[in-house]
Parts: structure tokens; sequence; C-alpha cells
């Protein structure tokens, strides 16, 4: 089952009155709120020529937190990520459920099933497996220089929208437009989710957040910064072979079946992949993300998806109290975030030595580890995360005015600033392909 923090709300029946209550508090305290807030406020004034993208690269304001912006809405802002603004209740999260999954195959083709889920085949404590083995005759590596971005989990939602609409008021009939609106407020992957989890406390690199509404739901999509393009393309011979030693790790733990055996002699295709589909709330955000999942648990007594999920981890083995800081610190903060959000419950970690040998294996729940940080001084602390999370959120939400595919909202963060954006129309940054607008916006088909 999945466990929550210990500071985690569900929506239960006996908590909504104090949930509105805890709401109404959250606005008079929100970096995401009304005037005078201290996370949100007013940037300088720049000139146009000064302003990323060019064309209708104008900014608009913050208005009170979870409110889409209207005409008259205040000043230009931008959104602070100071750490302390954060340190607050912890927001409502809603159990995540399972909606859906799909697969991608050798070839990057998207299917609506499970075919590419796998099965977790539990190792020895000190399995001694060489994850340089098949780098050189046994790899086929994706190309990252295709941006896919939100394609497959688009091609996913048109074959599922029966499953995402709301309801009409009492009953009544719903109209053709109402049937093409999604009932959610955010579609994006979770991997976008998770770097907005780990902003706070997030040192080295920035991002770049394309927003585009389309019929009432907002689309998130990552825009490749310079400098990760930069960083990508000038890889060492070293950093590629240590990626790929994460999926070697999976091949050694994971079986095509339940009750089957891993093939560690096969091939790395890391074209092949499962998501699941997830829809979840936070605070008044709903959400609707999917990710990756490793494997799962073979065993038919283990809970629903996603409480059957495991995520398979690789780390250099830990020999001296300061790694163990520095894993506390930074790995296990991305590692919760990645797990957290969809409510995988387990990590399953191979420590390896510099050889790439793995030496030992270690299981990490995912509801215990801010309980294993929390002696760590100057620590990440679960709730700045989610809270920021939250109220960047909210931030889009009073930024995005135009329901129009062909306007993007780039949102910007480098490390030590303040989140910004720019607006854009008919750019390169639009990222909603034609065949989803169109289907989306036929009521014929409906």
């Amino acid at each position: 089952m999945w466990a929550s923090l210990e500071i985690l709300h569900f929506v239960t029946a006996a908590e909504k009155n104090r949930n509105q209550q805890q709401k109404t508090m959250d606005r008079r305290h929100s970096p995401c709120g009304h005037r005078g807030s201290a996370g949100v406020r007013s940037e300088h004034k720049r000139s146009r020529e000064e302003r990323s993208g060019g064309g209708e690269d104008s900014k608009r304001g913050s208005s009170s937190r979870g409110e889409r912006s209207s005409p008259g809405s205040p000043p230009p802002r931008v959104l602070s990520v100071r750490r302390q603004l954060y340190d607050r209740d912890f927001p409502l999260y809603k159990q995540p459920v399972e909606v859906g999954h799909f697969s991608l195959d050798a070839k990057r083709r998207f299917f609506s099933d499970a075919r590419q889920l796998r099965y977790y085949v539990q190792p020895e404590r000190c399995p001694n497996f060489d994850l340089r083995d098949g780098y050189r005759d046994r790899y086929v590596k994706r190309d990252e220089a295709v941006k896919e971005g939100l394609d497959h989990l688009l091609r996913w939602i048109l074959a599922n929208r029966s499953k995402l609409r709301g309801t009409p008021d009492q009953g009544g009939t719903a109209s053709p437009a109402f049937n093409s609106r999604l009932d959610v407020d955010f579609v994006t992957w979770r991997g976008h989710l998770t770097k907005l989890l780990t902003t706070p406390y997030e040192t080295r690199e920035g991002w770049l957040l394309a927003v585009s509404q389309l019929s009432g739901t907002l689309y998130v999509s990552e825009v490749e910064t310079e400098a990760a393009r930069q960083s990508r393309e000038s890889r060492t011979e070293r950093h590629e072979e240590m990626m790929f030693w994460g999926y070697r790790f999976e091949q050694y733990c994971c079986a095509d079946k339940p009750g089957g055996r891993p093939a560690p002699r096969g091939v790395v295709n890391t074209n092949e992949a499962y998501c699941t589909v997830v829809r979840t709330r936070l605070a008044g955000h709903r959400l609707l993300f999917s990710g990756e999942v490793d494997c799962r648990d073979e065993s038919p007594l283990s809970p629903p998806a996603p409480g059957c999920y495991i995520e398979l981890k690789t780390s250099a083995e830990i020999c001296t109290p300061k790694q163990r800081s520095n894993f506390h610190r930074f790995k296990l903060l991305k590692w919760w975030a990645q797990s957290f959000l969809p409510a995988v419950p387990r990590i399953v970690a191979g420590f390896r030595d510099d050889n790439g040998v793995v030496v030992s294996v270690e299981t990490f729940h995912t509801s215990k580890i801010s309980q294993l940080i929390k002696s760590e001084p100057n620590c990440w602390k679960p709730t700045v995360c989610m809270n920021f999370c939250c109220d960047f959120l909210s931030f889009v939400k009073t930024v995005v005015a135009e329901d129009d595919p062909r306007v993007v909202y780039l949102f910007s963060w480098e490390p030590y600033r303040d989140v910004t954006y720019s607006v854009h129309r008919d750019s390169e940054y639009s990222f909603l392909p034609d065949w989803y607008v169109k289907e989306m916006t036929n009521t014929d088909l409906l």
C-alpha cells in the first residue's frame, strides 16, 4: 500500500472542513497570494529588445492563488524560489490513481498496452553485476536530439478521452464544447514535475518550461536549455558509459513475465519504455501526468498499480560519512521526488564501485526517506518541495491568459534567480501538434 509521509494529507471525508480552512490560510500566506506576498514580486521593467524571443515577449502579472488571470491584473511579477517562503504546512496531495498506461517499442512506436512492462526479480544482496558488460556490443541508445515533447502522452489522451471528461452539473446534457474539455488543469510528464519539486535545492541546472492552454487545460512541456544542450553534446565517453550502467542494472533485475528470469545477455535498447498515466490533485490543481516505470512486483498479491511499481537506481558505493551525507542531501532528493509523485512505494538501489561492479543492493521505501534525512543538518524538506511546486502551478494559472495552442508562455529559471516568463506566438516553442489540436477541438467526433 502507498504509505504517506507523516505530514502528508490525503483527501478524506473527515478532512474536508479542515482542508477548506487550510486553503483560506494558504491564500493569506502563499508566496503566490494577493498583493504584498513575499514570493511573487514586481519585476524591473525591461525594454522589448531585452526580452527573450522577440515578437510578443510581454510579461503578465500574478493574481490570487489558483485563479486565472483577467483584465486589470496586477503589474508584471516573478516567482521567488527562496526556500523559507515554502517552509509551511504540507499541501493537500490526493492519493495518486493510475488511469492508464502505454508502451514504446524498440523503434519508439506507441502502443496503448502493457507489452513493455517488466517484472522485478530480487537479486542477491551482493550480486557483483558487471554493469560495463554490453556497452560496446549490445546497446541501442535513443536519439536524444529528437525532441518528442508530450506526443506519446497526447496519443494516450486521444485514445482515452472518455476517462478524462467531467460530468454535467445536476444531470444535465453536456454540450459538444463541454465534452471537448478534459477534467484536469495540467497535463505534463512526471519528470517536469520532479524538476519543480527539486528547484528550491538545485544549484547547478536551470530549466525552461513551455506552457500552452487548450480548452481550459494547461499543457507543460520542457524546452532544452542552451547549457543542457552543450552539456549533452560534450559528454565524455566515461559519462556516456555510466549512463548505460543504470539501464544495465535494470536488465539484471527484470524479467519479461511473472516467474521469468532476467536475460543479462540481451540487448539494452533505451527506446523501449513502459509508462504509467496518473491522475491526482495538488491543493486546487488537478494533475494528469505520465512517467516511465522500471518494473513491477511479480507477486499476484501485490497491490494494484501504482502501488506495485518499483523504481531501480544505481549509485556509487558509500564508504565515508561525507559520501553518505551527500547521498542523503542530493541523490535521495531526486529519488524521493520522482517516486513520491506517482506513489511508487519502493526504490531498489544497486551500489557500484568505480569499475561499474554492483557490490550491494539496498531497498528504500519512499515514505520513509523523509525520516532517513531528518538527522542531516540543513537538508532538504519535502514540504518545501511540494509547496514550491504547488505555488508554481498557481503562478502559471495567473499568468496564462490566452486559450490558444499557438501561444506559448515560456517559464525560465536559473539557480539563485527568480522564475520569470515570456510570451511567444507562432514560435519555435510551440509544442502542441496539429493532429492533437484538430481532434481535441473537432466536436463532430464527440
